[in-house]
């Protein structure tokens, strides 16, 4: 540590980075500073969903977490999953789910951290991963703001992707009015 800064180092994105941050500093601005610039803030109060990243594989609003926090973790944006991310942006772009753009990365990142956390539960269980239900897709859009849709084109395309990944839902499976394919 050298004066009011403290040492950090993360690995980020898959490279060892070391720096000196400010004791206050959010790990959204030390990504940023980094080169992250997927990672975006907009509502500093946790409620948009912009500056999701991953914390040791764990969806997070980096917003919320003081750097030294993610000191000796891993840390993931989404320029660190762009062939892994491919997939589901390309079923955003075919269902008209991005329109602006702005709020597809932090969606992008949750969407990603379902799938796999679906996987993850699955295999700790035994059993196949499953399609998630709109209760799942619900709790992982609950924290991403999106102002320019009522969000039925990003339901549509993380359905379609969740089909791609695990198969399709069972006949019983809620689908909400209006959002049916």
């Amino acid at each position: 540590m050298s004066g009011n800064l403290i040492d950090v180092a993360v690995v980020l994105n898959g490279k060892k980075v070391t720096a000196s941050v400010a004791p206050d500093q959010s790990l959204l601005a030390f990504v940023r500073d980094h080169g992250c610039k997927s990672v975006k803030c907009a509502c500093e109060t946790t409620n948009c969903g912009l500056c999701t990243v991953w914390l040791d594989g764990r969806a997070v609003l980096s917003c919320a977490v003081p750097m030294v926090r993610a000191n000796g973790h891993e840390v993931t944006t989404l320029e660190g999953l762009q062939a892994e991310s491919a997939d589901f942006a390309r079923c955003m772009a075919e269902e008209g789910a991005e329109q602006c753009g702005f709020c597809s990365p932090g969606l992008i990142m949750n969407v990603l951290a379902m799938e796999r956390e679906i996987r993850d539960r699955s295999a700790a269980q035994g059993i196949e991963p499953a399609m998630p239900t709109e209760d799942d897709m619900n709790a992982y859009l609950a924290g991403n703001l999106c102002r320019c849709t009522g969000y039925t084109s990003q339901r549509r395309a993380i359905r379609r992707y969740m089909e791609s990944r695990f198969g399709a839902a069972s006949d019983d499976a809620p689908v909400r009015a209006g959002e049916g394919e």
